[in-house]
């Protein structure tokens, strides 16, 4: 039988967004890391290895926020998977 617990969402999926700036300027934007991670640490050793800068934002409803610039979509899942801070399945990428 079919039960509620089939319908709910996985909880800890990291998303993984691509925002578009003016021109070619844009932001890749981190979303869902389990809050038991140090997310400030996570975000200081991101900007020091791709070479960029970035920010965290504070959300009631997404809790803490990573904010890059650039495209780092992929060197941030890189990195992730290298660091076995989120698995595969629980990253979904948006965007381009």
């Amino acid at each position: 039988s079919i039960t509620k617990k089939d319908f709910k969402k996985p909880k800890n999926v990291c998303h993984i967004r691509l925002q578009q700036r003016n021109g070619r300027k844009s932001l890749t934007i981190i979303q869902g890391l389990n809050e038991k991670l140090d997310v400030e640490k996570i975000t200081k050793i991101l900007k020091k290895e791709f070479c960029c800068n970035g920010c965290i934002l504070s959300d009631q409803n997404l809790g803490k926020i990573i904010q890059l610039q650039g495209d780092q979509r992929e060197n941030v899942i890189k990195f992730f998977l290298e660091q076995e801070i989120v698995s595969r399945k629980n990253v979904k990428i948006h965007g381009v």
